[in-house]
């Protein structure tokens, strides 16, 4: 029988619909230039469109629900049954899963592993599937000297935890994702051990896996790259794409859908034998 990680990962392409996210920050914020966008990403093989109001990189301040509600609904309403994709809303907030779902989400992808009050009513009374990933603190001050005796054990156990509170409030295990949350609340050290040990969540949580590592700043630091220099991680991140693949990884999260769709092909391929 064919599992979770005999199957070529997908693709999950960044729609970033913010003036303030760290790679593409104002490049999407019209409902026009978002469209073009998915549209571009659909094209080059994304199954997932993930999109997002509120920017959750290192530092980042919080926004609204009504500035997120602002940035994200006319976006999902004109995405909505034009792409035989699915839409997914990267919030935490649940008025904006509430209205996000309505406006044609069918995946929350919540960084905060439905831990805000009222979130886990929310997802328990859709039937969108939930992605719950892991994150030590908030975005402003997650990154402040993060401290970890075992990571993968500690990530395992929350993630663990936040599945059976989905359990316990009816969400079927069917419909759950986990996210092991590289970049948020980690170290280099963290993010390295947590990709090389990644085998180890998906036999302990039997879940598929999520992972977000593209144009992340470790991959600034590992090639020694000046702070801020986005646009040259490129070939970092397919390379963590590939090792997330054969490390067991169901959805690859990128901002380069054509490239990692490409690679991942390849690395399908050569771990399964397939063509």
């Amino acid at each position: 029988m064919l599992t979770h990680v005999d199957v070529m990962p997908q693709v999950m392409g960044v729609l970033n619909v913010t003036p303030d996210s760290f790679s593409d920050g104002g490049r999407y914020v019209t409902v026009a230039a978002a469209v073009d966008r998915a549209a571009c990403m659909v094209a080059e093989g994304a199954a997932f469109i993930d999109v997002g109001g509120e920017s959750t990189r290192p530092g980042a301040p919080p926004v609204s629900a009504a500035e997120e509600l602002e940035r994200v609904v006319p976006v999902l309403e004109a995405l909505r049954g034009r792409f035989p994709v699915t839409l997914s809303v990267d919030t935490s907030k649940p008025e904006v899963m509430v209205a996000a779902l309505a406006a044609g989400a069918s995946l929350l992808n919540d960084v905060r592993a439905l831990c805000l009050p009222g979130a886990l009513e929310v997802a328990a009374k859709s039937n969108a599937r939930i992605c719950l990933m892991h994150m030590r603190g908030e975005p402003a001050t997650m990154q402040r000297d993060p401290h970890y005796d075992d990571v993968v054990a500690e990530v395992g156990v929350f993630l663990a935890e936040r599945v059976a509170a989905c359990e316990a409030a009816g969400i079927a295990r069917a419909r759950l994702l986990v996210d092991p949350g590289f970049g948020f609340g980690k170290a280099l050290q963290h993010n390295q051990s947590l990709l090389r040990r990644l085998p180890v969540l998906v036999e302990s949580l039997g879940l598929p896996i999520l992972v977000g590592l593209s144009r992340k700043s470790m991959i600034g630091v590992m090639l020694g790259q000046t702070p801020g220099s986005v646009a040259s991680r490129l070939h970092g991140s397919l390379a963590l794409a590939v090792i997330a693949a054969w490390q067991g990884a169901s959805i690859v999260r990128v901002h380069e859908v054509k490239e990692t769709v490409e690679v991942l092909r390849i690395t399908h391929a050569v771990r399964t034998g397939s063509q």
